[in-house]
């Protein structure tokens, strides 16, 4: 099994002042359990699809929890997904992210892909030196979100683990 750890804000959010947005209009029934979050129509409701044809077990990582669930899900064509439940704790030491150590427990030796704008070579190093399977940590500019080049970045590194 192969996981697929997801932000939301971000890479499948884009924000950023330089630039004009897609609006994405997927009809507000899709997403009527939730409290219409600002910025839903910059997300390209095909990424759903294209996540899903990685072949990974997607799994919300992100500060959304299950609103997720409620509001992104639906809009991208995605059944509800597991949400990783970030532990209340200290900051992490050094320059570490706060979601490295609770997602590498989460992996529990599983191979992964956490796709993320926030993501450093510091939780690069520290993903090699604590989970002892690949693990690609994929950082996305948050201006655009998740686009082609990443797609190709996900699919190489997934066709190279399969390759092995």
């Amino acid at each position: 099994m192969r996981l697929l750890f997801l932000d939301v804000d971000g890479p499948l959010i884009p924000f950023g002042a330089d630039r004009a947005y897609q609006a994405y209009d997927h009809g507000v029934a899709v997403v009527r359990n939730c409290a219409a979050p600002p910025l839903l129509h910059r997300v390209d409701p095909a990424l759903g699809r294209r996540l899903e044809a990685l072949g990974c077990e997607l799994v919300w990582a992100t500060t959304w929890m299950e609103d997720a669930n409620d509001c992104l899900a639906p809009w991208l064509g995605l059944p509800p997904l597991p949400v990783v439940e970030w532990p209340d704790e200290e900051e992490p030491p050094g320059l570490l992210h706060w979601k490295t150590r609770p997602l590498v427990a989460w992996a529990a030796g599983c191979p992964f892909i956490w796709i993320d704008d926030e993501i450093t070579e510091a939780d690069r190093a520290w993903v090699a030196v604590h989970h002892e399977e690949p693990a690609l940590l994929h950082r996305v500019d948050h201006r655009y979100g998740l686009a082609e080049a990443d797609f190709t970045v996900l699919r190489e590194w997934l066709a190279s683990y399969d390759g092995r």
